[in-house]
């Protein structure tokens, strides 16, 4: 039953990266029945203060809603999410996006490695700011290529 709660929560994107849902993001933590109308799922945010965590909240309670259930949403923040949460999968989409997306297992030291282009493929990358279109991104620059991109922080 637990994956089929999986399974339907893949339908909802995330808000601000709409090329991956946010079960292969790594947010939704824990999917259960707790009766036969009412589940319960555990969401983790990217980050603490991220402003998608409303809208995913509301996403998951009305696409239970429209199936007759009521839905729980849960917040918890310990452990903190990592990178190291984003599905395979999820991570080929964002290159595709044109985000390129982080390493497993990546240390604090993150934003001093050369960031691949994935529009070309060039580690001939410069940061352009620490801060991107969202919270969990930074801004770069190809220097082949001389496209912009951003890097889906570690942590």
């Amino acid at each position: 039953m637990e994956q089929d709660l999986f399974e339907l929560l893949s339908l909802i994107p995330d808000p601000e990266i709409p090329v991956i849902n946010i079960v292969e993001l790594g947010i939704v933590r824990e999917a259960k029945m707790i009766s036969d109308n009412e589940v319960e799922i555990v969401i983790t945010p990217t980050y603490s203060a991220c402003p998608a965590m409303f809208n995913i909240e509301e996403d998951i309670i009305k696409l239970f809603k429209e199936k007759g259930i009521q839905a729980k949403v849960t917040t918890k923040i310990s452990p903190i999410w990592t990178t190291d949460w984003i599905t395979d999968e999820a991570r080929e989409k964002l290159r595709v996006y044109g985000i390129t997306p982080p390493e497993k297992g990546s240390h604090e030291d993150h934003l001093n490695i050369p960031k691949k282009c994935p529009r070309c493929g060039s580690e001939n990358t410069r940061q352009i700011s620490r801060f991107g279109s969202t919270l969990c991104k930074a801004s770069y620059q190809c220097n082949d290529c001389l496209e912009p991109f951003d890097y889906f922080k570690c942590h």
